[in-house]
């Protein structure tokens, strides 16, 4: 997956930027204090890394991906920006004051190793929020529909609520609380699920390379295919059809928040 994100990185962040409503949500969530400080654990270029900066947190980004980690280091340098993984953070114990993970779990090699490392990093009190789908919210997208080999193989690689759950829980963190979040018309953020209700953002090249699930996980005909169906229904109205079969109670996204304690 790294290969993935050394290949997209440069083009990343014109699609994938930081969501105001999700950033006030990881702020409230963190409850930052002054003078402390916190991690972005797979920040990719740095598109919410950099807002939390801008909110006023002092806030380290880590990344495997050299391309995406330059580019990263380019957009701001006033952030301090790591080479490493979940799985192994170069950091000291309880160095930071709370960590966050968006979207980005499913790229972890090893999932409880990793809250492990997070654990590790995370000072007394500390909380960790993390940003995700569960296979469960992903079984109702509509994408299901048009790209049901692509979206079979992105829910085989999501962790369940449950190995989240209980990875938390070993590594010796406590008093989980949940969240669902449901995509929204405003969302600036155009990751896999962003074009629930603007389905023609499919269609755009540039937003489905943004996106992993299209540039790795997909067969070239399924979404050639896949795409032609789409803008047909788009066209003569079907598409409404096709969506109110996925309308469900489950949420879209789903923020997990730990605290150490």
């Amino acid at each position: 997956m790294e290969a993935i994100y050394n290949t997209i990185g440069n083009g990343y962040n014109f699609t994938r930027k930081a969501d105001p409503y999700l950033t006030s949500r990881i702020i409230h969530f963190l409850q930052p204090q002054t003078k402390a400080t916190y991690l972005d654990i797979g920040c990719g270029t740095g598109n919410y890394t950099i807002a939390l900066s801008k909110h006023g947190l002092n806030i380290t980004g880590v990344e495997p991906s050299e391309t995406m980690l330059e580019v990263a280091k380019g957009r701001n340098k006033q952030v301090n920006w790591l080479a490493g993984t979940a799985e192994q953070i170069p950091a000291k114990n309880e160095a930071f004051n709370g960590a966050i993970a968006t979207l980005t779990i499913h790229h972890w090699t090893d999932i409880n190793q990793a809250l492990k490392e997070i654990y590790r990093v995370t000072d007394m009190n500390g909380k960790f929020v993390l940003f995700t789908a569960t296979p469960q919210q992903m079984q109702g997208y509509w994408l299901n529909h048009y790209f049901p080999n692509m979206m079979q193989s992105s829910i085989n690689q999501m962790p369940g609520l449950d190995i989240i759950q209980n990875g938390l829980l070993k590594a010796g963190f406590n008093h989980i609380i949940k969240e669902k979040y449901s995509v929204q018309d405003n969302l600036e953020d155009h990751f896999l699920y962003s074009g629930k209700l603007k389905p023609s953002l499919y269609l755009d090249k540039e937003i489905r390379n943004g996106i992993s699930s299209f540039t790795a996980l997909a067969n070239a005909k399924e979404i050639a295919d896949g795409l032609s169906e789409l803008e047909k229904d788009i066209s003569n109205g079907k598409f409404e059809e096709i969506k109110s079969r996925y309308e469900n109670n489950s949420g879209d996204y789903l923020f997990v928040v730990a605290e150490k304690i």
